[in-house]
């Protein structure tokens, strides 16, 4: 049983206590957290879950032959799709497309979301790089047939063009879109694409977990006062308020 399912199964018996808070001293505390038994097996394989899907592949490998984990798919798989990433976040959309393609044209056939923000972060590349007779024909010719049969891509793509229409984005209201975020962005969701491609989760388990363990501290912190978990690094616990 984890910490989580520890810490809710505390807030369910605080259900039945009466409106003033119990107080939970660290030595009960960490009796409850001691009693808690977590395969070594299990979280080895988080870490690499973690490692697998965020694409550290020297970790991993390392993390493999120390622990004797196997990753759920071919690592080499991870260097190629970090290399599709590291394109879009450097601007180079055009190599992703290829990369991508080579490593499965289905992702884009069957993902015409994906393709489309990949050609509007073409035209954003363009526009950034000053070249505007050149983005002006790609809009026409590769973006607004799409808009065409899909209102939101329609949208996107004025949003996009707007940038056009300034000589000094910093004024521009739609300037964001010139950011390293917006890089970051496409980078992610073509990540997570290839990923489901893979049967792989998109996400790291480990986040999701610890998001839960904070949601968790908060539900309990309505009914009882116990040592919490201020530090999710090191796990360090601060003694209750009395």
């Amino acid at each position: 049983m984890s910490l989580f399912w520890i810490v809710i199964r505390q807030l369910a018996e605080s259900e039945a206590m009466a409106t003033s808070k119990k107080v939970i001293t660290r030595e009960e505390w960490e009796k409850k957290l001691n009693d808690v038994k977590i395969r070594k097996e299990d979280m080895n394989k988080l870490v690499m879950n973690f490692l697998v899907t965020e694409g550290y592949v020297e970790a991993a490998e390392k993390f493999r032959m120390e622990s004797g984990t196997e990753p759920d798919i071919d690592l080499a798989t991870i260097t190629d799709r970090m290399a599709v990433k590291k394109a879009v976040q450097s601007g180079n959309v055009e190599d992703a497309i290829e990369k991508v393609n080579d490593l499965n044209p289905e992702i884009l056939d069957t993902n015409p979301q994906l393709f489309f923000h990949l050609q509007q972060q073409r035209l954003i590349e363009l526009i950034r790089n000053g070249k505007v007779e050149e983005a002006l024909e790609f809009a026409q010719e590769e973006l607004a047939p799409r808009g065409e049969e899909n209102q939101s891509f329609l949208e996107e793509l004025e949003r996009t063009v707007a940038l056009l229409a300034f000589e000094d984005v910093s004024n521009c209201p739609v300037g964001e879109l010139l950011d390293i975020s917006q890089r970051l962005k496409t980078a992610s969701e073509v990540n997570a694409a290839i990923l489901t491609s893979q049967s792989h989760e998109k996400d790291p388990k480990l986040p999701s977990l610890l998001k839960m363990l904070l949601w968790a501290q908060n539900q309990l912190d309505e009914k009882a006062a116990y040592p919490r978990i201020t530090d999710i690094p090191t796990a360090t616990l601060e003694d209750p308020a009395v």
